[in-house]
This record gives structure tokens, sequence and C-alpha cells, in this order.
């Protein structure tokens, strides 16, 4: 069945082999792995990658492409038809492994939304938009450091694996792509998310000012030793721990 890709959904197939193998030497699949695939296409990664694994689920959104799918009548394979932004990752008792080539215009949404799963998450093996994993790996200091660095980094280890050229795909997108590899930390730098992203977004909101005009209304210098002087993307993961910290001790007073 010929299926036209659809924008509304971002579709871009991957149709280039060796990359294929690359990002399966990345996932380096076992066979009891429980691997969860998002946005499995017309099934580029998903047959290469069945083949290494007792059982394979995989979530998609439209219902052409399930019907893809369907016709090859793999046992092995279960099918979600679900929007992954919506999808209950707590589903799956044991702890899972997710990858995906993920459409461009959900792929920061649905990082905030595994982000929430992460106690239940090994690791994950993404293709992403290069930019928004050279984001989401970028170190302090840096013109890509920012809120989903700090928010990403928090909880997860992060390697940008190798870049996947526009050729590999049909149709071809405008930009370059890139896998991302995300492990979940043995112990995460904070426990919640939520007051973490309070001070993140608030202190990147107007990245030309410094700390102390993006904070004003929630944290002043004398409430916490990190100079305010400073712009945001000059402060490491530590640093926004320590502010955080700051800024829920004025929440309790």
């Amino acid at each position: 069945m010929a299926h036209k890709p659809r924008k509304r959904f971002g579709q871009n197939f991957l149709v280039d082999d060796q990359v294929i193998n690359q990002i399966i030497s990345t996932i380096a699949p076992k066979s009891g792995d429980n691997i969860i695939e998002i946005g499995p296409g017309k099934g580029a990664l998903t047959f290469p990658l069945v083949q290494y694994l007792e059982h394979l689920n995989v979530i998609e959104i439209d219902r052409d492409l399930i019907s893809i799918l369907s016709e090859y009548d793999n046992k092995k394979i279960t099918i979600f038809n679900s929007d992954a932004l919506a999808f209950d990752f707590n589903h799956f008792s044991e702890k899972i492994r997710i990858v995906g080539n993920l459409p461009y215009n959900i792929s920061s949404p649905l990082l905030f939304h595994l982000l929430s799963y992460r106690e239940n998450i090994i690791d994950m093996t993404f293709m992403l938009q290069k930019e928004v994993v050279e984001r989401i790996v970028a170190p302090p200091g840096s013109k890509s450091y920012g809120r989903l660095s700090v928010v990403i980094q928090a909880f997860f280890d992060t390697e940008l694996m190798f870049i996947v050229p526009k050729e590999s795909f049909d149709p071809q997108p405008k930009i370059e792509s890139a896998i991302l590899y995300i492990k979940t930390k043995s112990t995460p730098l904070v426990q919640n998310l939520k007051p973490l992203e309070d001070i993140v977004k608030l202190a990147f909101s107007q990245r030309r000012k410094t700390l102390k005009n993006c904070l004003k209304s929630i944290l002043n210098q004398s409430q916490t030793r990190i100079d305010l002087s400073q712009r945001a993307e000059m402060l490491s993961l530590e640093n926004f721990v320590t502010l955080m910290n700051d800024y829920e001790k004025q929440n309790r007073n």
C-alpha cells in the first residue's frame, strides 16, 4: 500500500540502510529488552529491530501506517494506535527502553512528557532535528545551552551519537537530523521536576538580561549565594539546583 507522507504528523521516512544499521548499533538491543518504538512509520527501524527481540511495542498515530504495519502480521509486534504525547508509559510493568524517529513538531513536548515517566525508563535513542539535539547536549556557556539542556541533563546523561544527512529521508527534510542517546541517571540531580522547570523557565525567559532581572519576582541576591549578575547561560547544572533549593526555601518560609 502506497502512503503519502502527512505534514500534520511531521512524516519524513528513513530510507537509508546504513543509517538504520548505525541506529540499531546505538540501541544495541538484547532479546529480553522491553523496547517501545514511537512513530514506526513504514517499519524502516521496526522490522530490523524486532529481529533481535522477543517482542516489540510500537506507538503510531496514523491509522494508514498501522494498516501497512499490520499487513506483515508479525506476532512479535504489538501496535498501539495512540498519540505519544498522551500515551501512558506506565502501561508497561517492566522498565522500558524507548526509540524512535520523532516528528520535529512534537520533539520537545514529547521529551517533557517522557520526563514524568523517567523512573520507568532505562534509556532512549531518538532521531531528532540536529539543532534540538545540540540544545539538549549543550554545556554551560554555549550558545545552545538553555532550558532544554538543564532540565534534560538534570535527569539523564546525554550524547549526540551521529549526524543523519537529509538525503537519508523521503521526503527529504529541509534540516539535518541527529541521533540522540540519553540514559536515565541512577541518581538525578533533583527529585522534583516542577520547581526546577519553574526556575529554569524564568532564568532563560530573557536571555540577554541578568538573573537579577529575570528572577526578581521570586528571588533576590540576599536569598542566594549564586551571583545573580550573571546571565542564565553561564550557570552550571549544580548552580541551577542551588537556585532551585533557594527558591523553594523562600516558598516554605
